[in-house]
C-alpha cells in the first residue's frame, strides 16, 4: 500500500519552446523533477538531480523532513545523465531500473554500486512500465494513492505543454513514439508527474 508520494524537485528543461526559446541553444542548467514514493517499511525516490550531495541532502529535508539514508530505494527512468545526478549521495539505497537502463549505466562505471534490474512489479505496490520514445529503454512507475493512478513519467512527459500537444522535447530517440506513449499513458493516469515540471492532473 502507498502511503504518501511528494514532488522533492520541480524540474525545469535547458531550453523551452513553449517560451520562445531556440531548441539549438542551452539557456539554463536542466534539473529533473524527482518524486518520493512512501511504501509500508520503504521510502523510494525516482531520479535524484543533484550532483552536489549538500544539495541533495538540503531539498529532500527541506521537502519530506527525511535525511539521505532514509531513503531505502533510488529507480532512474532512464540514462541520461540529469535523472541520476544524486544517485551516489544514496549509498544506504537499493539502485534499480529497468534492465536495459541498468545495465547500460553500471557498464559506463559511472557509479562505484551496481544498479540491479527491476521490471514487472516493484515493491509489490509499483507497476514498471515502458514507456519509450524519448529513449528507447525508458521506463516510468504507476502506482494507486487515495484513490487515484498516479504516474511518475520522467522524461516521457517532458512537461505540461509537451503532453497537451502529445510533443517530444528536441532531442528525443523517435518523436512518433513519444506521442503513442503518452497517448497509452492518458488511457492509464489521473496524475502525471512529467520529467522537468509540477505534477497535473489529466
Amino acid at each position: 500500500m502507498i502511503k504518501r508520494w511528494d514532488v522533492v524537485t520541480i524540474g525545469n528543461l535547458s531550453r523551452n519552446h513553449y517560451w520562445g526559446e531556440p531548441d539549438n541553444r542551452a539557456l539554463r542548467a536542466p534539473l529533473s523533477t524527482s518524486t518520493l514514493i512512501t511504501g509500508d517499511g520503504w521510502r523510494l525516490l525516482v531520479d535524484p538531480p543533484y550532483a552536489d550531495g549538500l544539495q541533495m541532502a538540503e531539498e529532500l529535508n527541506r521537502r519530506t523532513g527525511l535525511h539521505l539514508g532514509d531513503v531505502t530505494h533510488v529507480f532512474i527512468t532512464h540514462g541520461h545523465g540529469d535523472h541520476h545526478a544524486g544517485l551516489k549521495h544514496f549509498t544506504d539505497a537499493t539502485w534499480l531500473a529497468a534492465p536495459a537502463v541498468a545495465n547500460a549505466l553500471n557498464e559506463s562505471n559511472v557509479y562505484n554500486l551496481s544498479i540491479g534490474p527491476a521490471e514487472g512489479r516493484l515493491l509489490d505496490d509499483l507497476e514498471i512500465l515502458p514507456t519509450p520514445g524519448h529513449t528507447p529503454d525508458h521506463h516510468s512507475l504507476r502506482f494507486e494513492c487515495e484513490g487515484a493512478a498516479i504516474v511518475v513519467a520522467g522524461d516521457a512527459v517532458m512537461t505540461r505543454d509537451f503532453w497537451r500537444d502529445r510533443k517530444g522535447f528536441f532531442n528525443s530517440a523517435d518523436f512518433e513514439q513519444v506521442t503513442l506513449t503518452m497517448g497509452h499513458l492518458a488511457d492509464l493516469a489521473r496524475v502525471i508527474v512529467p520529467g522537468h515540471d509540477n505534477y497535473f492532473v489529466v
